[in-house]
């Protein structure tokens, strides 16, 4: 069957032949690969920046947003049926026993940093034709969610976020209404936000945009103001907003991280879940982060992949974000590339919100 695939030794991609996966035990379910997103994290891949082949193989197959239909359940399958549709999560545990939180199926806060992913780290990813996986990795999708599918994956980051945000804040003795800022307007940072407003926040996102564009054509469907950073400095996004509770950073860029740092409101969290790459150090006021920190009682929160719950916790939202704004929702898709066409795929489009590579109708 046919693959995209990785070989950093070799500093080469292609679409390749693999061998057709079979079940090994009576827990697995197949799968046919329907639509598999592309992310900044493919592209780095690709670039050989990061990405390691399963053991005692010189390629990884690639592809970690999936979305694919059940052909074929082993004997003791009982979560899926032939026909359904699912999404697989990505992180795998690792092997240690005495790694509490990978023992509990909380792979994402492993201790020893030994586990795998799917298309990242030590095991192939999903951009292939068909996968085997055993059926706790499994999502069930509702059918009338097959268009918008594969965004499941990456608003998995916010609803860990979401998840971690409220455990963090029961710190304090109260509730009201958040006022968040999202940084970034890509797919990650878009369903953030629209995360955010289905829970109650008043939600704002910054970003840099194409054409120094002052509007954002999703985001103002969907009523979130859109703030660009070509025009409007973090101080002057700050004064627009008004005190900050919440930040939730989706562009992976820790200048303007850092920057929006020194702006957050007294008891508020800052939640990262980009992963910069190797640049030059930038200037930071550590003094007035740490004093601000200090005096108002502030947290920064890193937040990595995701648990089951957080999958299924994305597939109801996405549920109610296809109810509210069904045409901003599509939207987010801006390009499908046949399987063939994935090396194209994998590369940058202008203006292009999310690509996918659609392996089978």
């Amino acid at each position: 069957m046919r693959a995209v695939a990785v070989f950093p030794a070799a500093r080469q991609v292609h679409v390749i032949d693999h061998r057709e996966p079979v079940l090994t035990s009576a827990t697995q379910a197949k799968m046919r690969v329907l639509d598999v997103g592309v992310c900044g994290t493919d592209r780095e891949i690709i670039a050989f920046q990061f990405g390691t082949p399963p053991e005692g193989s010189d390629y990884l197959i690639i592809g970690h947003e999936s979305l694919s239909e059940v052909v074929e359940i082993g004997s003791e399958v009982t979560k899926v049926k032939v026909g359904d549709l699912v999404i697989m999560t990505v992180r795998r545990p690792c092997r240690h026993a005495e790694c509490v939180a990978c023992r509990r199926g909380r792979q994402d806060f492993c201790y020893t940093g030994d586990y795998t992913e799917r298309g990242i780290k030590e095991n192939h990813g999903y951009m292939t034709e068909q996968v085997v996986e055993e059926e706790c990795y499994l999502n069930p999708v509702p059918r009338e969610l097959r268009e918008v599918a594969v965004l499941v994956e990456p608003l998995t980051i916010a609803e860990k976020s979401l998840e971690q945000l409220s455990t963090v804040q029961r710190r304090l003795p109260w509730d009201r209404l958040h006022r968040a800022v999202v940084l970034g307007a890509g797919p990650v940072g878009i369903l953030g936000a629209m995360a955010l407003q289905v829970e109650g926040f008043e939600v704002s996102v910054y970003s840099r945009s194409a054409n120094h564009e002052e509007k954002n054509p999703i985001l103002d469907a969907i009523g979130i103001p859109y703030i660009a950073a070509e025009t409007h400095s973090t101080e002057e996004m700050a004064r627009m907003v008004g005190p900050i509770d919440v930040v939730y950073e989706a562009t992976g860029a820790s200048s303007v991280a850092f920057d929006v740092l020194k702006y957050l409101g007294p008891n508020a969290v800052f939640v990262l879940t980009g992963v910069p790459g190797h640049k030059a150090p930038i200037p930071v006021d550590t003094d007035q982060i740490m004093r601000n920190m200090v005096l108002n009682n502030q947290l920064v929160l890193g937040s990595v992949n995701a648990p089951p719950q957080a999958f299924q916790s994305a597939i109801q939202h996405l549920g109610v974000f296809a109810q509210r704004w069904p045409g901003a929702l599509r939207s987010i898709i801006t390009a499908r590339f046949p399987l063939e066409r994935a090396l194209d795929a994998l590369q940058d489009q202008a203006g292009g919100v999310k690509n996918v590579v659609t392996v089978a109708s």
